[in-house]
């Protein structure tokens, strides 16, 4: 019976396993995220090593990706694409050295090339007489789909090897296609504008754009390429992958300057921990790295397996996309009435972190992502911190799952819910919400406004549910006994938040600007709009007209000020304020700051200061932040473990300070 059970599981997971090949390497559409195909995989390996007496013929492990379709002609790679083993912890790491150590004489000094694994289409490039003849996917391995016409389009793509080395007359060159991270933001932004559906992520992207029928499509895509391996050549004069590697980057083939030779495991296990420290930075997605010996004779000698090579292993990150069940949606209401729905998950750890909720953002995404409570989705963690739902799976439905509608009164306070002409959220418009109460006096409160310690959530939530404040103003007018009525609230701590509320009544006028909670009134915008007017009177006076000469102030935000500006209500909790002894202190102008001009990059950790206070400060000083090197960047601040930015401000020759240099400059103490 036990065996008869194992069976069926072995036909089931090698029934999912194909179907999952297609989806990811034929259709690029996948039903799951690659962690778990990974443990499919590991379940139906761990099975057939112990019961090699239940294979059911060709298992799917022995096959690299899945077959070409039949829309396009293949042709046969000269040696095999062949996979590359998983790991998934730098233990797996060692253990990969622990067995090349059985095969070899542990004397041999084994050096390793280390490099990004980059999250893309794997493609085999034939050159013949230095010309490049056919262009060819990985297909199941054996053989690809031919997408010459579409390689060609990437202009990293060498359509003839010029160089006055000696070129073998055939050759393999292998590579990895890719789209980086910001090309694929705009690619998805199109997409959407167009009415098409967005691509679940770079690999995919990246994949459809190149498996175009229509060369002209894929040329319109910004596809990128890097080199890493040759395969078959009629010259094996080379000794090893570095070797490999410089003369490729000499012959005009573009290779991962992230590449790195190393003396041992140890080595590769700290580089490891290195790239998954800088992965954010870079700009495409790597989900791990990749380990191979670095000596050809050593490869020779560990040889092959059926489908993966003895002397190479891909050694993965955490993952940051995961598949999970929608169990309910909820709406949450904003400070500004804005109702947001938001998924509760069945919680699921993504790239270290337990998620349990992701935005939404409003009805018209739920509906674009097709997105329903019961749903099986893909999420992942955009930017690797805010959770999203990337995809459903709608194959996955019993047909029980409920469309969601946004609610028609507000969940906190049963007003009204309306969707304003023009956009795409809808609002509870009560001023006596209490929930958004709440929210803005947490605002109000803030490190980017006013700052007031102590005055945390749970405080605030009752300072409002027992009316002792109803806006921010009212904070000013507190008393030492209201305070002391709280749950857990003592005469020290009451004292404490009297002192910080007292502390903040001569603020910085940006920062009473930026709490004040004006729609579309960023920190930024706030610290403009102080510079120029100094005076929030002069501010309260502005037309649209002088706000729209003000740089980076668009209609939009013009007409978000005069508005706040023109409601009785807010002018009525300023003046409030006022007569409490509240008193914006004005900025310099902005011509006359230290940093006027001056564009600053960040890039590694800071150790004295948090990324969100050195913003703060170029920011107070006239100067400006930015995520991207380019040549009018004034400084890239190198803080601990820079990433790849600082190489990019030394090739276009940009000026690197430390930490040290940049307090010193901002006019702290270094």
């Amino acid at each position: 019976m036990e065996n008869e059970t194992t069976e069926k599981k072995i036909s089931e997971l090698s029934a999912l396993i194909r179907h999952h090949n297609e989806r990811y390497y034929q259709y690029d559409d996948p039903e799951i995220t690659d962690s778990e195909y990974d443990r499919l995989v590991g379940e139906l390996k761990d099975l057939e090593m112990r019961f090699p007496e239940l294979a059911q013929g060709p298992s799917p492990l022995s096959r690299v990706g899945a077959p070409p379709l039949p829309r396009f002609k293949t042709s046969g790679h000269l040696s095999p694409m062949l996979s590359i083993e998983d790991a998934f912890s730098p233990e797996d790491i060692s253990a990969f050295e622990r067995r090349i150590r059985r095969t070899l004489d542990n004397s041999d000094q084994i050096d390793f090339a280390a490099e990004p694994k980059l999250d893309g289409l794997g493609v085999n490039l034939i050159y013949q007489d230095r010309r490049l003849a056919t262009g060819l996917t990985r297909g199941d391995g054996v053989s690809g789909e031919e997408v010459t016409a579409n390689l060609l389009t990437i202009s990293s793509v060498p359509r003839e090897v010029r160089t006055p080395d000696r070129v073998p007359e055939v050759m393999e060159v292998r590579g990895e296609v890719f789209i980086k991270t910001a090309d694929f933001k705009r690619l998805n932004v199109w997409r959407t504008k167009e009415g098409l559906p967005p691509f679940a992520n770079p690999r995919n992207a990246a994949a459809g754009s190149l498996r175009q029928i229509d060369p002209a499509v894929t040329a319109k895509r910004p596809l990128d390429i890097f080199f890493y391996a040759l395969g078959t050549s009629s010259d094996d004069g080379f000794t090893s992958q570095e070797e490999i590697l410089q003369t490729l980057s000499r012959w005009g083939f573009k290779t991962n300057p992230y590449v790195k030779i190393l003396p041992g495991i140890t080595q590769c296990i700290q580089y490891f921990n290195y790239l998954k420290g800088i992965r954010a930075e870079l700009p495409y997605e790597i989900d791990g790295m990749v380990i191979k010996v670095s000596s050809l004779e050593l490869q020779r000698r560990l040889g092959v397996r059926t489908r993966s090579p003895r002397w190479a292993l891909a050694c993965k990150f955490d993952p940051l996309q995961e598949t999970t069940t929608v169990e309910d949606i909820t709406v949450q209401v904003g400070r500004t009435g804005v109702l947001t729905p938001v998924a509760i998950l069945k919680p699921v750890k993504v790239g270290g972190a337990l998620i349990r909720r992701a935005t939404l953002h409003n009805e018209d995404e739920i509906s674009r992502k097709d997105i329903r409570i019961g749903d099986r989705v893909i999420i992942q963690r955009a930017g690797d911190v805010i959770p999203e739902i990337v995809k459903a799976i709608p194959g996955e439905r019993t047909g029980r799952e409920p469309i969601f509608k946004m609610p028609k009164t507000c969940p906190d306070c049963g007003a009204e819910v309306v969707r304003l002409e023009g956009e795409t959220a809808h609002y509870c418009l009560s001023l006596s919400c209490p929930t958004q109460i709440k929210e803005r006096i947490r605002h109000f409160a803030s490190r980017g406004g006013l700052d007031i310690d102590g005055l945390g959530e749970a405080i605030i939530g009752q300072l409002v549910d027992r009316g002792f404040v109803s806006d921010p103003g009212c904070l000013f007018l507190l008393k030492r006994d209201d305070l002391l009525t709280l749950e857990r609230m003592g005469e020290r701590s009451a004292g404490n938040l009297l002192a910080s509320i007292r502390g903040a009544m001569r603020p910085p006028l940006d920062k009473f600007i930026f709490a004040l909670g004006i729609r579309h009134v960023g920190e930024y915008t706030a610290a403009l709009l102080a510079r120029h007017f100094q005076d929030l009177s002069r501010l309260r006076e502005a037309t649209f007209d002088e706000l729209m000469n003000l740089r980076d102030i668009g209609p939009k935000v013009a007409e978000s000020i005069r508005r706040f500006f023109l409601e009785e209500k807010n002018l009525e909790i300023i003046r409030r304020m006022e007569r409490a002894g509240v008193v914006p202190s004005p900025l310099e102008r902005g011509g006359q700051t230290p940093l006027a001009g001056m564009t600053f990059v960040f890039t590694g950790a800071l150790l004295a200061l948090t990324r969100a206070a050195a913003k703060e400060s170029v920011e107070r000083l006239g100067g400006e932040v930015s995520e991207t090197v380019s040549k009018s960047t004034t400084y890239v601040v190198a803080g601990d473990k820079p990433g790849s930015k600082l190489a990019a401000a030394r090739n276009l020759g940009v000026k690197i300070i430390d930490e040290k240099q940049f307090v010193i400059l901002t006019g702290g103490e270094g």
